[in-house]
């Protein structure tokens, strides 16, 4: 096959078939096709788009590359959920052994944070001791016993993905929805999943900032699952501000144990009771999303999905008296009130720009590889649609030193929009379930 024409073809908006497909991925993975014509048909693909079915083939190649696991030896339906990611978004955390204890059974990959995002793993990994790097047969292991297991894609997994993303990372071809997709796809099914619950965000702290753009991935993501075979619901969620009040993984981890103990955040409890339906209607163990809803509340309420998480962190080597005294997680040096230069209602928040400024003082990362310390972020004091005074704190900045926590809280008030007038509060779901 000739690389130009296929890179011409796509530019002019033709389909690439399955065989061309796995000719180009073959060999940019063996190297006989160079990066910079794989950069040029990914351009392509950007701007011309790729049907269902392409996208589909794409998939199934990337998710192909590498091991596919087999997890038929483990109960039920095999379900996981995926965020796009945004800022505060620990969801994952306490949906988990929420869903578990329901009977569903999770083998969760999740990633780590890059960008202005926050990472599940990150979050998890300041629990000292817990590990999220298992081998197979322990992550099966953990699973039998607790219901679910959280861990990393290993290099095993969609290597093609790797290649492709650190390719797109660096040529301007990160948003695209066939790729996106593909990405998010290859990993999720080469673990061995049998259905998905996507959470699609929206807004200034997701990568999808337009709602259309948003209903647009959620739509794809569900129609080329279905056609590899998969179950899958998409929910378009709001990004318009941190979700919950932390932002910073111990701070974070804090809150997911507040969700566990029947508390925390009215939004962070809502989005683990939406997802946690959808879950358990594709686990099979609820009849429809009202039920499923009140199974996990139940779980939650009754204890047992503390108790679930509680035992999964001291399987996968943290220390569970963590979870009854989170005081034992690592905490910040400084802590400093961010005050509110005026009074009005909170109208505003520049969602990324908080999620940067949390970055820069640790809490995430500019670079995969780089260090990431799990006591600093923020906790916010107030949300959308909130009255704020003059001199009182918009949130609490943890810091490592005084300068840190001024500079952060410089970048945090100019994040805010403060207005005269009252503003309603975004509603949390934009687009309801699609199946």
């Amino acid at each position: 096959m000739n690389v130009p024409e296929l890179i011409e073809r796509k530019r002019e908006g033709e389909v690439t078939s399955a065989e061309e497909l796995e000719f180009l991925l073959k060999g940019f993975l063996d190297e006989t096709i160079p990066a910079y014509q794989m950069s040029a048909w990914l351009m392509a693909v950007l701007h011309r788009g790729m049907t269902a079915q392409e996208t589909a083939d794409l998939t199934r190649l990337m998710m192909s590359s590498g091991e596919v696991l087999s997890l038929v030896d483990l109960p039920g339906v095999k379900v996981d959920k995926h965020s796009t990611g945004g800022v505060g978004d620990k969801i994952s955390i306490p949906l988990a052994p929420a869903v578990a204890s329901a009977g569903v059974t999770i083998p969760m990959i999740s990633g780590r944070g890059l960008g202005h995002t926050g990472g599940t793993l990150d979050k998890l990994e300041s629990i000292p001791g817990l590990s999220t790097s298992l081998d197979t047969e322990t992550f099966r292991r953990v699973i039998r016993e607790v219901g679910y297991s959280i861990i990393g894609a290993n290099d095993s997994l969609a290597p093609a993905d790797r290649k492709l993303y650190e390719l797109r990372d660096v040529t301007g071809t990160v948003p695209s929805i066939p790729l996106i997709t593909g990405s998010i796809l290859s990993k999720k099914f080469a673990a061995g999943v049998d259905a998905l619950v996507l959470d699609v965000k929206s807004g200034t702290g997701a990568f999808m900032r337009e709602p259309e753009e948003a209903a647009e991935l959620a739509r794809v993501l569900v129609e080329v699952s279905g056609k590899l075979g998969k179950k899958a619901t998409a929910l378009v969620t709001s990004m318009d501000q941190p979700l919950g009040r932390a932002v910073g993984n111990a701070l974070e981890i804090v809150e997911s144990i507040e969700v566990l103990r029947g508390e925390g955040p009215p939004d962070v409890v809502e989005l683990t009771l939406v997802l946690g339906a959808e879950m358990t209607v594709l686990g099979g163990v609820a009849s429809d999303r009202e039920a499923g809803r009140a199974l996990v509340k139940e779980k939650i309420q009754s204890g047992e999905a503390l108790a679930a998480f509680r035992r999964w962190v001291e399987l996968q080597g943290g220390d569970p008296a963590t979870v009854d005294d989170p005081s034992r997680l690592p905490s910040a040096p400084v802590v400093r009130e961010i005050p509110s230069e005026r009074t009005g209602f909170l109208a505003g928040f520049d969602t990324r720009e908080i999620g940067l400024a949390a970055n820069a003082l640790g809490a995430g990362r500019a670079r995969l590889g780089d260090p990431v310390d799990p006591s600093v972020g923020f906790v916010l004091r107030a949300k959308l649609g909130d009255r704020v005074e003059s001199g009182r704190s918009l949130a609490d900045v943890h810091a490592n030193t005084d300068e840190d926590a001024a500079r952060a809280a410089g970048r945090f008030r100019a994040a805010v929009q403060i207005a005269e007038e009252a503003v309603a509060a975004p509603a949390l779901m934009v687009e309801p379930a699609r199946s």
